[in-house]
Formats: structure tokens, C-alpha cells, sequence
């Protein structure tokens, strides 16, 4: 059991609440938080006794940190996929890549850290039309990540990887992370389906995995509080293709050519509504779908939430405002019933078409 735990990013959502969640098990003694700024003051509440340090992990003080509390337990949760949060691309980058390698240059160094956890993503697969139609642990992407988020996460799962062999003795999990969903959490994909019409690359319907915000720090937590070597898929059951996401959503398409999308991703980005990278664009023209097989068996962990599930709740949680009102949809399907004279589910009995097409009660 972890006694000493340390969280990096934790003045972001899942870092936040996952600290909570150990602050608030009686077999944790300690549960430091660090990140650059300090949580909102909303998110306070949700630390309970979590000691909360003002640290860079780019900086090689936080070897320091480890040392001094004596740290055996290591959760890092802060590799961003958010550029604007950071200050742009190049701070996400360092952030994400130098970041990982002092924190791990740190842990390598103490004699008490004997359990590193690391959220990465099912990106690092990549996407594009070469891929097999699921994803398992041992493969590669067939193209690898060029830029971005899904770059940074290869190369932080490298030194990673570097890491694991340097100290045998130090129980590593490496947890990729199907995009998040949820009521609460705020990601560029939850921005994209809040978009009044919901552009999609013309002539490619994706298939979409997804993973409920309570089953990732779920699995961060079992991750954190026992030793489950080893990387694993986390994701819901499931998939669901773009096209039936959007009209879950009530939202309406459009249609881009694939010369204009790079460029209306652009646009987007600009706009500040939501930052489309480019590894994101290819995500929604090809998709992505991985084996959760490894994660029930192995890691022991059934996600709560399938992938519709999961989509559910996003609907329910948050303002998503509906551009196809579903009474008007029901409305026009019985409209087109009584037009064809097809019974419609939710017709009340006994009304049927006369012979010149009206309908009447009969």
C-alpha cells in the first residue's frame, strides 16, 4: 500500500480529484500535490488534506521534493494535451517531454520511490488507414505521431520505457487513456461536440472509443495504492461512429473536403473555441479502437461506462445545446408514417389513413 504519494498535475481536473480520492483513503499517511500554479479555489474542497507544492518538474528541485518527503509512490498526471492552458505548443512540449525526464532523472535517484504511475493515451497508436481495426498493447502505430500531443506521448513512454529498465526494482504502469469524456471534465473533444454544427471530414465516418472521467482516476487510483506492472488500454466498451455521435448530440454536420480540412481546423483553433491540433484532425478522419482486454484481466478494472455510456453522460452534464430538436425528429417521423401509412411507435391506437391519405380516428 502507498504511504507517500505524490501527483503531478494537480491543479488540473484528474490530477485534482485523484489526489482527493487518496487524501481521503485513512491507509495514505501523505499525499503531495505539485504543479506550476495552485488549483482553482473551487477545486480546494476536493484536495482534503493533500499538501499542495508550488513546483516546476522541469526543474531539477524536484528531487528535492521527493526526497525530503520520502516519497515511495509517483503519479504522473500531468502531460497535457492543451496547448493554450501551457501558453502554447513549444511550454507543452517542454512541459510534457523535458518535464517527464527531470521528474524521472528524480526518481531514479531516491532510494524510497518504489511505484511510478504514468497517464498516457491510446495516441501514441496513431491514426490513419493503414491501422488493423483494434489496437492491443504490443503494437505500434503504422504511422507514427508527427507533432503534438500523440509525439510527446511516444517519447515520454520511451524514457519511460528507459526508466523501467535503470530500476528493475520500481513498479511501473503506464495507463493509455482513450479521449475523456464525462459531465465535468473539459477536453477538445467535449469543445468539439458543443460546436453548433460539428464539421467532419467528407466521406469518412471514424469509429470513436471513449473513456468516462470516473473510470480514469478510478483506474489512476488502483494504479497508485497497489503495484499493477505493466501498460495498459483504458477505455469503454464499445465504439460509436462519428456520424451517430453528432446525432446523439442533435447537432448538424458539415461535410469538409479533405484539402479544406487542415484549414477550417485552423480556423477553429484561432478562434479560440476549440485548439485543433492536427494529430486531433486525424483522429476524426480515421479513428481510433483498442483491446481493453489486457486492462480486465491483468490490471483487474471493468470500466463503469461503455462508450455510448460514457457519451451519454456528456450530453447530460453539460449544456449541449440541441441545433435538431428531438420532438421536432419525432414529430416529422410520424408525419412521414401516416404519409406512407406505416405504423409509427407512439401512434395512439385506432387512428389510421383514410382513402384520400388524411387521418382520422376510426
Amino acid at each position: 500500500m502507498a504511504r507517500v504519494v505524490l501527483v503531478t498535475g494537480v491543479s488540473r481536473y484528474l490530477g485534482c480529484r485523484l489526489a482527493g480520492r487518496l487524501a481521503a483513503d485513512p491507509r495514505v499517511d501523505r499525499v503531495i500535490g505539485v504543479d506550476t500554479s495552485p488549483p482553482d479555489r473551487a477545486d480546494l474542497d476536493l484536495l482534503g488534506r493533500t499538501e499542495f507544492v508550488r513546483a516546476d518538474i522541469r526543474n531539477p528541485l524536484i528531487a528535492k521534493v521527493i526526497r525530503q518527503a520520502a516519497v515511495d509512490t509517483v503519479v504522473h498526471a500531468s502531460v497535457t494535451a492543451t496547448p493554450h492552458r501551457v501558453g502554447g505548443r513549444t511550454p507543452m512540449k517542454e512541459l510534457n517531454v523535458i518535464g517527464t525526464m527531470q521528474l524521472l532523472a528524480a526518481c531514479g535517484k531516491s532510494d524510497t520511490v518504489r511505484r511510478l504511475v504514468v497517464k498516457s493515451t491510446t495516441a501514441v497508436y496513431g491514426s490513419s488507414p493503414r491501422d488493423p481495426a483494434v489496437f492491443s498493447e504490443e503494437m505500434a502505430a503504422k504511422r507514427l505521431p508527427g507533432s503534438g500531443y500523440a509525439k510527446d506521448a511516444v517519447e515520454v513512454e520511451g524514457y519511460v520505457r528507459g526508466f523501467s529498465r535503470r530500476r528493475p526494482d520500481v513498479a511501473v504502469t503506464t495507463l493509455r487513456f482513450a479521449n475523456f469524456v464525462g459531465p465535468y471534465i473539459d477536453t477538445p473533444l467535449t469543445r468539439y461536440f458543443q460546436l453548433p454544427v460539428v464539421p467532419t471530414p467528407l466521406g469518412y465516418d471514424p469509429r470513436l472509443q471513449l473513456v468516462h472521467e470516473t473510470d480514469a482516476i478510478e483506474t489512476l487510483r488502483l494504479a497508485a495504492t497497489s503495484d499493477r506492472p505493466g501498460t495498459f488500454n483504458v477505455a469503454g466498451d464499445g465504439v460509436m461512429l462519428l456520424s451517430q455521435a453528432i446525432r446523439r448530440a442533435g447537432k448538424v454536420a458539415l461535410p469538409v473536403p479533405a484539402p479544406a480540412v487542415s484549414f477550417v481546423g485552423r480556423a477553429i483553433r484561432r478562434s479560440g473555441v476549440v485548439d485543433f491540433s492536427p494529430e486531433q484532425m486525424q483522429f476524426l478522419t480515421f479513428g481510433r479502437v483498442v483491446c481493453t482486454e489486457r486492462l480486465r484481466d491483468d490490471f483487474g478494472y471493468e470500466p463503469a461506462y461503455d462508450t455510448p455510456g460514457a457519451f451519454d453522460t456528456l450530453l447530460a452534464g453539460r449544456p449541449v445545446s440541441k441545433v435538431i430538436s428531438p420532438v421536432l425528429v419525432a414529430s416529422a417521423e410520424r408525419r412521414l408514417g401516416r404519409l406512407l401509412r406505416v405504423p409509427v411507435a407512439g401512434e395512439p391506437d385506432g387512428w389510421r389513413p383514410d382513402a384520400d391519405g388524411e387521418v382520422r380516428h376510426g
